[in-house]
């Protein structure tokens, strides 16, 4: 029953802005630590950001300083805030939260940052 469903992805101009966001459903949001991943053409799948139940944030290196992850847990949504983006960062973006010993993922959505 576990479910998440990402949104906000699209094209953008490199030092453009997106945000994305991640809807979750089917178990208790609040206590679950969340996380966002992407996969770019021909690479491996990466952790970009990670926020605990009570906002305590993590961020690759890649987009420190660019990117910021929060949550709403009255929405059980979580969203990743991208400024300044580059070419680099053109990926697929999923949702991920680990319940019950098992890892759950969206379907991911596409962000491409193109001139």
């Amino acid at each position: 029953q576990v479910q998440l469903v990402e949104s906000g992805g699209g094209l953008v101009q490199p030092g453009g802005s997106l945000r994305l966001s991640c809807a979750a459903s089917g178990f208790t949001f609040s206590s679950y630590r969340m996380r966002w991943y992407r996969q770019a053409p021909g690479k491996e799948r990466e952790l970009v950001a990670a926020i605990t139940g009570a906002g305590t944030t993590t961020y690759a290196d890649s987009v420190k300083g660019r990117f910021t992850i929060s949550r709403d847990n009255a929405k059980n949504t979580v969203d990743l805030q991208m400024n300044n983006l580059k070419l680099e960062d053109t990926a697929v973006y999923y949702c991920n939260v680990w319940v019950r010993g098992m890892d759950y993922w969206g379907k991911g959505t596409l962000v491409t940052v193109s001139s």
